[in-house]
């Protein structure tokens, strides 16, 4: 008996190293061993509204991504790794996404792409600051979204480069000299363009003849402020507001601000699908670093094999998260990371000191970034005629 307890007790000895074993090799999250196509799996993790009001963004930004990382690993992956991304949704909500945020921190997210709007990103960049985890937002652009993080950068433009380029394109391009404004009082992004688009405007000659507000709680009748930009004799409309509120400003507004210009910035984006009738939309101008008739060689393989995948015409927003992940790759081979290395201490910041020494061609320009996390590319327009949005010229 002594005997048998002692084959026992081995036999049982033999199992918890064995699993011990196992469980240690799952804790590694990936590890540095290859899966059966030879590369080893890096994960990213996004966060973004895919339910409620704001789902046509996140939906966009993580179409995008799923496409990026799609061609990436079918082109044999970068420097080893196979990239994977977990897709958290927020509905929108900066607390949903900080425990988001905390749960793809758990399951082993290497490098993040931050969230989709800025809220959102602002919560989870100063959660993120005691982890030292690379943030790359496609598309939060609230300027104090990723200040305070030294780790955090954005594909897009920042509230107050949007607010400065439009009073720069609507002077350039000789639109208006008198203007009228319509936001949203109590969103950070609203109030970020209005202050810069503002500022900007007194320096370019360029008037505001009215300024007319709504908030959350009264956004559903917007018929005072139409009257009032009617009655201002203004040239154009400058509504720095999301396309959800501005699908409702535009419907309400129909033949009444006809004759006049609608300009806004990224926020529009997904308008098309917002609005009950694109006739609503006549008209209506947007900036951005980003057009789906752009002919560019880069852009127009995006947006065919976009709407091959998706059956959909790529927004702003898809072409953001697409950027992102481009972005990663060309960090991840300025680094020179590895599966031999990623898990050292420094792999953040040798990402990071990556990011400020890279140049992506993406499809939404040519980017450089900046140590205070900002990109640098150009702007450009869209004008919505007949449901269909493409590039401003002047001769149109």
């Amino acid at each position: 008996m002594k005997k048998f307890a002692r084959i026992a007790s081995l036999i049982m000895a033999l199992a918890m190293v064995l699993t011990c074993f196992v469980g240690c090799t799952a804790d590694k999250e990936g590890g540095a061993t290859p899966g059966e196509d030879g590369l080893v799996e890096l994960k990213l993790g996004c966060i973004g509204p895919l339910t409620g009001d704001y789902a046509n963004y996140g939906t966009s930004v993580q179409n995008g991504v799923n496409l990026a990382i799609e061609e990436i690993n079918a082109a044999g992956g970068v420097n080893g790794f196979k990239l994977t991304i977990d897709f958290q949704d927020s509905q929108g909500d900066p607390d949903s996404a900080t425990a988001a945020y905390g749960k793809l921190m758990d399951d082993g997210m290497k490098i993040s792409l931050g969230t989709v709007l800025s809220g959102e990103m602002t919560a989870v960049s100063a959660a993120a600051i005691a982890d030292e985890i690379l943030l790359l937002s496609p598309s939060a652009s609230a300027k104090d979204a990723i200040t305070g993080n030294d780790s955090a950068f954005r594909v897009c433009f920042n509230d107050p480069q949007q607010g400065t380029v439009s009073a720069d394109y609507i002077a350039d391009n000789k639109l208006a000299t008198k203007v009228a404004v319509f936001y949203q009082s109590d969103l950070d992004y609203s109030n970020g363009l209005y202050e810069n688009f503002k500022a900007q405007c007194a320096k370019r000659g360029i008037e505001i003849v009215e300024t007319t507000t709504f908030t959350k709680s009264t956004n559903t009748d917007f018929s005072t402020q139409i009257n009032a930009i009617k009655a201002s004799g203004a040239e154009l409309v400058f509504i720095p507001i999301y396309a959800a509120e501005a699908s409702t400003f535009l419907t309400q507004a129909y033949g009444k601000l006809t004759d006049i210009p609608l300009f806004g910035c990224d926020g529009l984006d997904g308008i098309l699908t917002k609005v009950s009738d694109t006739k609503y939309a006549e008209n209506v101008m947007m900036l951005t670093p980003f057009s789906a008739d752009d002919t560019t060689e880069n852009v127009k393989k995006f947006v065919d094999s976009y709407k091959k995948n998706f059956n959909a015409t790529p927004d702003q927003f898809a072409a953001d998260g697409y950027d992102a992940v481009y972005a990663v790759v060309e960090a991840l081979k300025k680094a020179e990371i590895t599966p031999d290395n990623f898990e050292d201490d420094d792999f953040n910041s040798k990402m990071v000191a990556a990011m400020t020494q890279i140049t992506v061609k993406g499809v939404t320009g040519t980017m450089t970034w900046t140590a205070d996390g900002e990109t640098n590319k150009a702007a450009k327009a869209m004008i919505i005629h007949d449901g269909v949005a493409s590039l401003y010229t002047s001769e149109k």
